[in-house]
């Protein structure tokens, strides 16, 4: 999928990169506004490359990748197929929830971290969420609230700003550590970051209702 333009040369990814889906979701907005079946054609191709994503479990991203594709291809043109992928990739979603941290794993263990849980995360509860109230089961949409509210409690700093990464003990439940993988530092509000929590946020209260999260 093409994915920047940098140095005067296109880059692209495989379906795995976490962006992958915001190419062929692009495509169905823009056949969305414009009604041009030659885009709608395109926007076709690139989801019939995608579909080897919805089971994707090398991290938290399959929201991103199928959501963010599928979901708006569903949404606008009510092809059931396009929604049949949308529960398969909410049930392998769910297989990265850890019980003992009552949050969804980001990424996989690395010798820098044991259970890291990152802002980001919460940008991928929506497609949980409009599984279950779509048809699917609750358990997804309660694993949704459950992470979001072990974030609000973990993540954020007495002034509102979030930690970019919390590691966990996967025995315990208790965090380790946080820090910033991608912001100025550890301690620094990582201004993308804040942007996926305050997204996220009004987004669980989109599906909730509940002023708590």
């Amino acid at each position: 999928m093409p994915k920047t333009f940098k140095d005067g040369k296109s880059e692209s990814s495989g379906i795995s990169w976490w962006t992958s889906g915001f190419f062929p979701g692009s495509l169905w907005l823009i056949y969305e506004a414009t009604s041009d079946a030659e885009i709608k054609t395109f926007a076709e191709k690139r989801l019939k490359l995608q579909e080897g994503a919805q089971r994707h479990i090398g991290n938290h991203d399959i929201g991103f990748m199928i959501f963010c594709s599928f979901g708006n291809a569903y949404r606008i043109t009510g092809n059931k197929n396009y929604k049949s992928i949308i529960d398969t990739a909410a049930a392998w979603q769910i297989k990265r929830y850890k019980p003992t941290i009552r949050a969804i794993q980001s990424w996989n263990t690395s010798d820098k971290f044991k259970c890291p849980v990152i802002i980001d995360n919460m940008m991928n509860l929506e497609q949980l969420c409009w599984v279950t109230d779509n048809g699917g089961s609750s358990q997804y949409k309660q694993i949704a609230i459950t992470h979001a509210n072990t974030t609000l409690k973990n993540h954020f700093r007495k002034d509102n700003s979030s930690y970019h990464v919390v590691d966990y003990d996967i025995n315990t439940g208790g965090v380790i550590k946080k820090v910033t993988h991608q912001g100025f530092a550890d301690e620094s509000a990582w201004s993308r970051g804040q942007a996926w929590g305050l997204y996220g946020y009004t987004m669980m209260y989109r599906f909730t209702k509940n002023k708590n999260i």
